[in-house]
């Protein structure tokens, strides 16, 4: 088959690449100069499947009220006459139930724990590299009711027999060392010693060269017009470089999927959920993190990439507005100089941010789309350097009428229209 691929972020790219390598012609139309160059580029490094959990969960509600008062908290809401945000935030309060919260992190961690092993196996294929680590996360709790509180998502791990452990301070500072400089107290920690970090811009990149070996063609600085169609099926796409036919097309354009998948009459509840990152040189080996450092508290990411630090982290909904503001940046400086001061020169820090496609549930969509000849593969929010691979591996069965290794019902797009 021969198969267009709109996007060229990570998801993109895996989604390419698996479809190369099970045999079908491929080609990405990717707006950018390059390949992961928008929310690919600057993410929080962690390939992190036992943290694959929805925002929604119960409690969410009255914590968001409080994070928006916080000096440096981990939400902004920036409303606007927008019905596409209002929709997407009812539906994300209505995910937050106890009931919902089980059933969507129920439908994250398969596919989440699959990816990584998609990439691992990956990785023992080509020889790939992209600063990775296989040295597990820490989510480090400030306060003991946080730490009592983790009982709920131990239980779910337990379920899918993802390795955890339960640390006290003693145990966070012997997994980081470099929390033995902290300035600020914290109680204790859950580790994963399964998860990775890795730099997911630099993976893409490679990947994508590796994919142009198979045959892939990438079509860079090209903007996505509208879909070709014969009668009701999708058969390419018309851009501003001329009309690319194909037999099946795939959208992976992260928050700008719903924009294009809405021109042949389908609702993608996806919105975008502003992020942030600083990349920061380290100064001093031995106050760094050893790997990924998550403070519950701020919602931030402290992970090590080579020889540089990725501070990520916000969620801000301020629908496509990419502007970098000062009072950001101070909240990801704050939680990174309590935790690992003096461990990174600050001075010198990139400052980014990048639009999440966040679904209102949780879960991205993964599926044949009801119209013939349309793919999704979008809303994988926070998540989509950890399902990546799992879920380009997935869409690529999909379209060649494969079985996929994990079962994809719960990532239809049906999920939306149920009675």
């Amino acid at each position: 088959m021969k198969v267009l691929v709109l996007g060229g972020g990570v998801i993109g790219v895996t989604t390419a690449y698996y479809l190369a390598q099970a045999g079908h012609e491929v080609e990405v139309i990717e707006q950018s100069e390059g390949p992961a160059t928008q929310t690919s580029f600057a993410n929080a490094g962690q390939i992190s499947p036992g943290y694959a959990s929805p925002w929604a969960g119960p409690g969410v509600p009255l914590k968001a009220m409080k994070w928006l008062t916080m000096r440096h908290g981990p939400l902004v809401v920036r409303p606007k006459l927008d019905p596409a945000m209002w929709t997407w935030m009812l539906r994300m309060l209505r995910n937050c139930t106890s009931s919902r919260y089980a059933l969507n992190k129920a439908r994250m961690v398969p596919l989440a724990e699959y990816s990584r092993d998609c990439l691992r196996d990956l990785r023992a294929e080509t020889g790939i590299s992209y600063d990775e680590r296989s040295l597990g996360t820490l989510q480090l709790f400030r306060t003991q009711r946080q730490l009592d509180d983790v009982s709920k998502d131990v239980d779910v791990l337990r379920e899918f027999g993802v390795d955890y452990e339960v640390l006290d301070r003693e145990g966070c500072i012997a997994a980081e060392p470099g929390l033995a400089n902290a300035s600020t107290e914290f109680v204790g920690g859950l580790r994963l010693p399964g998860d990775e970090t890795g730099d997911c811009q630099l993976f893409s990149a490679r990947l994508a060269d590796m994919a142009a070996a198979k045959g892939v063609r990438f079509t860079y600085d090209t903007q996505f017009l509208r879909f070709q169609r014969q009668g009701s099926t999708v058969t390419g796409a018309v851009t501003s470089r001329g009309t690319h036919s194909a037999d099946a097309c795939v959208v992976a354009l992260g928050s700008g999927s719903p924009a294009v998948a809405r021109t042949v009459g389908v609702k993608l509840p996806i919105y975008p959920v502003k992020g942030y990152s600083l990349t920061i040189p380290i100064r001093e080996e031995g106050a760094a993190p050893v790997s990924t450092v998550m403070d519950e508290t701020y919602k931030t990411a402290i992970t090590r990439l080579g020889d540089r630090i990725r501070v990520g982290g916000t969620a801000e909904l301020t629908g496509f507005d990419r502007t970098l503001g000062p009072a950001r940046r101070a909240a990801l400086e704050h939680s990174f100089s309590q935790l690992f001061p003096g461990s990174g020169d600050l001075s010198q820090a990139t400052y980014w941010c990048g639009l999440r496609p966040m679904t209102p549930d949780g879960p991205p969509i993964v599926c044949a789309a009801p119209v013939p000849g349309l793919f999704i593969n979008s809303g994988h929010g926070t998540l989509g350097w950890t399902m990546a691979c799992g879920s380009g591996r997935v869409i690529a069965d999909i379209i060649g009428g494969g079985k996929p290794d994990i079962d994809p019902q719960a990532l239809s797009f049906s999920r939306y229209h149920r009675p």
